[in-house]
């Protein structure tokens, strides 16, 4: 009897969505944008949208930058991170108490972390008194730079008029920025925004440094499963940048410099590598003369080189076990392609149903049936999915449960999608939810600005976000079938688990 009512909740829900999503789509499709929108793309290649709506006095913008992780030069991981930190650093006006003194401080600290850096890096005959010295230097200059500065003003200003929200991201594929203000404060906005890309100020670099080594000991060095990831990552690729992670390595972070930083945004933080979204209370008559007037202050430049590196595709099983006293953990990653692909969308049908809540196939069969996990679930396009990406199977053990165990289950749950079509209710419930989640997406100026502003960065065409949804309708059990067997197949996998071992016992003192 409990199946049964469960079925019949589900029946119920799924009806009620489908009637939710057809009067929300009346007013959320492409027709009703289109009267809303207005692209501009400036002269000098940045591309401008304003999205008109008036339902409350304030405004949200999503800056999107078509540069990630991915785009870090050997050696110099972290960089594109780096350069998000900077940005909220302010510019050569804001920030600063003297800016033409802070400049030649900045400069001298350059030239003495150049020297510093190249002896303590000697392979032999590297000075330990003359490694102490230069390093003295750098860090009293350091110390002397900081007399200059104006702490957090550019965020303080953005809170002093009602800003709030302040915020950014690094991905592998991109970088983000974004917050909310008032409706009548757009234009100090677009002056704010604009001037932290046309007049960037590479202040307080090396202690924003040392907040990234921080990050990168919180999220992976103390973590078992941010350790875990890491080699998975690593594992899967042999090639791809995706291989490293967004944060970068010990070595890399404690060795760029604001000189690299700057060398990076000089080369991806151009006009044509950046799109901007506004939403909200704006008139596009009125607001676009205005942006245009500020962000066409940014100069042309080259459009960056694109990523000439391609992952050869795997041809056997390879295996990361990490064993410590810790949580156990299962995942196995397998390689797929890339947004663009024409299977995309048949992808993304397979994550909601094999993943998506409770009602999801990996939940019911380990969590729910067979209680062999605690949880369960699955993720396609990580950790990204600008290039080709990895598709995730996932799960955490309940007591005395093994890693074996959960992957013996995963794998039926894989041959069924591969040998038995999906049922027609399991199907709909799929659609209907990829229409929901995209009308819930749009329910916000934020979240709406940045689905757009990503959706014409990646596609060169705001419409292809309805259309992705469009896309999924059309999935067929065929496709989920195909899709699955020519991915989900051993010589593509790369496993990763932890393993529970006891601590080991501290060795006696007096021995």
């Amino acid at each position: 009897m409990r199946d049964a009512r469960f079925s019949l909740s589900s029946f119920s829900l799924l009806t009620i969505l489908v009637f939710v999503c057809c009067v929300a789509a009346s007013a959320q499709d492409i027709a009703s944008f289109e009267k809303r929108i207005t692209v501009k793309k400036l002269d000098n290649g940045l591309t401008l949208m304003v999205v008109e709506r008036p339902e409350a006095p304030v405004f949200s913008f999503f800056t999107h930058v078509n540069a990630g992780s991915s785009q870090d030069p050997q050696g110099e991981a972290g960089l594109a991170h780096m350069f998000e930190h900077m940005a909220f650093k302010g510019t050569d006006k804001i920030g600063t108490k003297n800016f033409a003194e802070e400049r030649k401080v900045l400069e001298e600290i350059e030239v003495a972390y150049r020297a510093y850096d190249l002896e303590r890096r000697k392979e032999s005959g590297s000075d330990p008194k003359k490694v102490a010295e230069l390093e003295k230097t750098w860090k009293d200059l350091v110390a002397k730079a900081q007399e200059y500065v104006n702490l957090n003003e550019f965020g303080q200003i953005i809170e002093r008029n009602g800003g709030v929200g302040l915020n950014a991201f690094t991905s592998m594929d991109e970088t983000g920025y974004f917050y909310s203000m008032p409706a009548n404060d757009l234009e100090l906005w677009a002056y704010l925004e604009s001037e932290r890309f046309v007049h960037p100020v590479f202040r307080e670099f090396y202690k924003e440094r040392d907040v990234v080594v921080e990050e990168r000991r919180m999220r992976t060095d103390s973590r078992p499963l941010g350790r875990l990831i890491e080699q998975l990552q690593a594992a899967s690729y042999m090639a791809h940048p995706y291989r490293r992670g967004t944060v970068g390595f010990y070595s890399e972070i404690t060795g760029v410099t604001a000189s690299d930083a700057a060398a990076f945004y000089k080369i991806y933080y151009v006009p044509s590598n950046m799109t901007i979204a506004v939403v909200g209370d704006v008139k596009a008559s009125t607001a676009m003369p205005m942006l245009e007037k500020y962000f066409s202050q940014l100069p042309k430049a080259p459009a960056p080189p694109e990523l000439r590196t391609v992952e050869p595709p795997q041809i056997g099983e390879k295996r990361v076990t990490l064993r410590e006293a810790s949580q156990p953990w299962y995942i196995e990653a397998y390689h797929r392609p890339n947004y663009r692909d024409p299977d995309d969308a048949v992808y993304d049908a397979i994550s909601d149903l094999v993943a998506n809540g409770r009602t999801s196939r990996l939940y019911r069969a380990l969590v729910r049936d067979q209680k062999i996990a605690l949880f369960a679930g699955g993720q396609g396009g990580f950790p990204g999915n600008k290039y080709p990406s990895l598709y995730l199977f996932y799960a955490v053990p309940t007591q005395g449960k093994t890693p074996e165990m959960l992957a013996e289950s995963i794998h039926k749950e894989i041959e069924k999608l591969k040998t038995t079509d999906v049922s027609d209710e399991e199907l709909q419930m799929v659609k209907t939810r990829a229409k929901a989640d995209l009308i819930r997406g749009l329910a916000d100026n934020e979240g709406l600005a940045q689905q757009l502003a990503t959706a014409q960065a990646m596609y060169g065409d705001w419409r292809e976000l309805f259309r992705q949804v469009d896309r999924i309708d059309k999935v067929t059990k065929g496709d989920i079938r195909r899709v699955a067997a020519k991915t989900f197949v051993p010589s593509n996998r790369t496993v990763g688990e932890i393993e529970n071992v006891k601590p080991a016992a501290p060795a006696k003192g007096g021995e």
